[in-house]
């Protein structure tokens, strides 16, 4: 049996709450409640366990991180196990005090997420009054010695504003920013007829990107997430089931991604019975997808299996009903035409002509 991998970066889900109620938000559809979540004590020895696995990075986030108080306190014990300390916040909880507090625990790093570069239509975005906020947190994060990275979710909605997006990333001026399209899981799954764009939209965004690219270069790194459904091939999905990363729910159980309890069949262990090492090498639910071994036709005798590992497991199910199928993204896939079909009817009318006020489904807070 080929050597378990180490894992390079641990998801460290501190809650489900979150003053926001994204229209695409990734949080499963039955989420945590405050009363279950890990104790202090509990993930501080999942840190320190993180740390002697040889995980070198965690994200704190959520739901949203700041709602818990002890956040500090796990940033410090983070820091004290050797492991990178990343926050990933809509920053609405965020005063300065409460910054200066994070970064005196050894904070390396703040991701601020936007919805578009437009206060209306971010907020509607957010389901909440959230864009003012956000703009006094970037200049705050400024002002102290951490990286910042600035993500904005793209879709058929705002993407015609990515130009307005750029002009707001300069006047910030992080080290990264990072325009990701959503990935349709949880309530963007609910959502996909309103955000998923049209060809003619991501074609023009790729030019405005490239060229953005170019023009900051040596100033703010600009990275973007292309749309699964419109690739050629699947992305290695996590880096590959059990290769990279891990994520740990508010509960305490250890996923291999966001959005894993969706399949149907898998049991996963739980830090508070089981070792974070043991979980990770020898548990059921990691070694299911892990390597080639589980793989279909055509995965098995690709020659990228070794790249994407056959795609996305939980894409692949909710597109084909079978988790272990060659995810239909793939050109590959007996199973394409399900995408194809799908894209063909986001295009048939053009985002301008879709509806100035979308019917959203909102996600509901725990």
């Amino acid at each position: 049996m080929p050597a378990v991998p180490t894992p390079l970066a641990m998801i460290a889900e501190l809650t489900h709450r979150c003053p926001l109620h994204c229209v695409y938000c990734s949080n499963p559809l039955e989420m945590t409640r405050r009363e279950t979540e890990l104790s202090t004590a509990a993930w501080t020895a999942v840190l320190r366990q993180a740390g002697e696995l040889g995980v070198l990075q965690v994200d704190f986030t959520g739901g949203e991180p700041l709602a818990r108080r002890d956040l500090p306190e796990l940033v410090r014990v983070a820091r004290g196990a050797g492991l990178y300390a990343s926050l990933i916040t809509s920053g609405l909880p965020l005063d300065e005090e409460r910054l200066e507090e994070l970064v005196r625990a050894g904070l390396d790093h703040l991701q601020l997420s936007f919805q578009d570069a437009h206060e209306e239509s971010a907020n509607e975005f957010a389901g909440a009054q959230a864009h003012a906020q956000k703009l006094r947190v970037a200049e705050w994060v400024k002002r102290h010695r951490i990286a910042l990275t600035l993500n904005f979710v793209i879709h058929r909605r705002n993407l015609d504003q990515l130009e307005e997006m750029l002009a707001l990333t300069q006047q910030i001026s992080p080290a990264r920013v990072e325009f990701a399209h959503v990935q349709y899981y949880g309530w963007a799954f609910a959502n996909r007829d309103l955000l998923l764009p049209t060809r003619q939209q991501l074609d023009r965004s790729l030019e405005i990107l490239k060229q953005a690219e170019e023009t900051l270069r040596g100033r703010i790194r600009v990275e973007y997430v292309v749309p699964d459904y419109y690739a050629k091939y699947p992305k290695a999905c996590m880096g590959g089931w059990g290769r990279k990363v891990l994520l740990i729910t508010p509960t305490g159980e250890v996923l291999p991604c966001h959005a894993a309890k969706i399949i149907p069949g898998l049991n996963f262990e739980n830090v508070q019975s089981q070792p974070l090492r043991k979980i990770w090498e020898e548990s059921d639910a990691f070694q299911k997808f892990r390597g080639e071994g589980w793989m279909p036709e055509p995965c098995r005798s690709c020659d990228r299996r070794a790249q994407d590992f056959g795609g996305c497991r939980c894409q692949a199910l909710l597109l084909t009903g079978n988790a272990a199928a060659t995810d239909p993204v793939c050109t590959l896939s007996p199973e394409r035409n399900v995408v194809d079909a799908i894209l063909t009817e986001a295009n048939r009318t053009t985002a301008a002509a879709s509806p100035t006020k979308p019917e959203w489904l909102y996600r509901i807070n725990p």
